[in-house]
Parts: structure tokens; sequence; C-alpha cells
């Protein structure tokens, strides 16, 4: 990954995290790292745990962030979580998976859309 990439996705995550804050949200952790991938952000929103993954792009060009959710992520994101979980004896806690896409335009503000309940995993 070039050093271009990770700033611009680190940027994303700054953004995301200070939007979530902003509409009252707990975040408890972020880059929840394991052998198998990363949770960029997981957080409560009331009494909901909730895993946040987070896509930022500069333009529209290739698809809107969201779209880079591919289902292959989804499953991923999924066995992640239940490690999470099961790690954290948080098994019986309501969960659920949310993405936020962050446009970050060369010239103008930052967009940012949060999309909740973006995807169920089964399992």
């Amino acid at each position: 990954m070039t050093d271009e990439r990770i700033s611009l996705g680190a940027r994303g995550e700054d953004l995301a995290v200070a939007h979530l804050r902003r509409h009252g949200w707990n975040v408890l952790q972020r880059n929840y790292r394991l052998r198998s991938g990363e949770i960029d952000i997981i957080a409560r929103d009331g009494e909901t745990l909730v895993f946040v993954e987070v896509k930022t792009r500069r333009s529209l060009r290739f698809g809107a962030p969201a779209a880079a959710v591919t289902p292959r992520k989804q499953a991923r994101l999924g066995r992640l979580a239940q490690e999470y979980l099961a790690r954290n004896k948080l098994g019986e806690t309501a969960s659920r998976f949310d993405v936020i896409s962050v446009l970050l335009p060369t010239r103008g503000p930052a967009q940012i859309e949060l999309i909740t309940n973006a995807f169920e995993v089964a399992g």
C-alpha cells in the first residue's frame, strides 16, 4: 500500500470517529487487528455494539466508497467480529455492521455517510 493511500485511509477514519462521537457514540477501539484482518472501528450506539468499516475515496470515479465492502470483505468482518465477541465474552450482546463512506475531494468539504445495518453476516 502506498503512503498516500494509508494517509487517505487514516484521514477517513479520523473523520468517521469524529462523526460518530458528534452523534453520541462511544468509540471503544480503532483498528482492532487479528492475523486474518482488521475492524476499523468498534463502538457503542446506545446498547448496541457496532462494527464499523470505513471506506474513503477522493472521487466517485471507481464508484461510491461503500461499494468496496464486497461480500468477501463482509464475511471476513463477520469472522473478526465473532472473534472479538468471543474474546471479550460478549456473545449475547446486540451487535450490527455499519459502513461509513467518506469522500475527500481535492476541493470542497468531506462528505460523510453512515450506512446503518449495512449488511448481515450468517452465523
